[in-house]
């Protein structure tokens, strides 16, 4: 899955729904994710990251039950997450809790998914958010992706 070198084009962006419990459009999220991921691979041109060395990257949307033994088996910590981003290009996405989680902070499933997705893409870019500094420069990033994003509709 890795190149050896910084690629000029941006690795393929796909999504699978592994999960059954809610629908989701698969088609529009690969959409935007491609649009994202193009965004995020402007944010740090010259520096080398997991990101510029894929060459594939794979969306899953699982259920709140694999996610819960994805967390389990990679962090050691309970229960589900929303996010689970591994270096080799997965981004794992709990549907189940995206759906909860937009409806406590009033968003819409799908900006919540594309919201995971750039969280996804951003730590895949070597941001990172263990520390509150860094919390909140990822999230103004994920914010003005998202943003951008929204105001182009092509």
């Amino acid at each position: 899955m890795r190149s050896n070198s910084k690629s000029a084009t941006p690795p393929k962006f796909r999504v699978r729904n592994l999960q059954r419990t809610v629908r989701v459009n698969t088609v529009d999220l690969e959409e935007f994710g491609a649009k994202a991921l193009r965004m995020c691979l402007q944010l740090r041109k010259n520096e080398a990251t997991d990101l510029t060395k894929l060459r594939e990257l794979f969306v899953l949307l699982v259920s709140d039950r694999r996610m819960t033994a994805l967390h389990r088996r990679f962090l050691h910590k309970p229960g589900p997450t929303d996010v689970l981003t591994f270096e080799h290009g997965e981004i794992f996405l709990s549907v189940e809790t995206a759906r909860r989680n937009a409806r406590i902070f009033g968003n819409s499933l799908t900006r919540e998914l594309r919201l995971y997705i750039v969280h996804g893409l951003l730590h895949l870019h070597s941001f990172e958010d263990r520390t509150e500094a860094g919390a909140r420069k990822m999230k103004t990033m994920q914010e003005r992706i998202l943003r951008q994003l929204a105001g182009r509709r092509n």
